[in-house]
């Protein structure tokens, strides 16, 4: 499979995204089976976003690499731009670690810019 260096890793050119998963229960199990499978295949990459399903999506990512070598993937999140304050940041990157299952992300995006000024994003 093609690779590419993203922040500073070599990963797999093809990952997973997980925009509209985890929005309905009755589908959690295929949802479930879909991200498996792309990890069985070879991606390692795995992007989502809290914004996904309010958390569902990093939830259902979070059990569907349980059995997985964390340290063998790479995991994307997205911070939504009202939680990326001083004052929220932290809290919500512990809310997305938390449904992740996991203690790290290798790549924190802010999701789009918003009204909170980058400089304190970034601090």
């Amino acid at each position: 499979m093609k690779t590419m260096v993203l922040a500073g890793q070599e990963v797999p050119a093809i990952g997973i995204g997980t925009w509209n998963m985890g929005d309905n229960p009755a589908k959690r199990n295929q949802e479930l089976e879909a991200i498996q499978a792309g990890l069985d295949a070879g991606a390692r990459v795995i992007d989502t976003a809290e914004m996904y399903g309010n958390g569902c999506s990093e939830s259902l990512v979070g059990e569907a690499i349980s059995s997985y070598h964390r340290s063998d993937l790479f995991l994307i999140s997205k911070v939504l731009p009202q939680n990326s304050s001083r004052e929220r940041l932290e809290p919500a990157l512990d809310a997305t670690l938390r449904r992740l299952q996991t203690n790290y992300l290798d790549l924190y995006l802010l999701h789009w810019r918003g009204s909170i000024p980058l400089e304190e994003t970034i601090h």
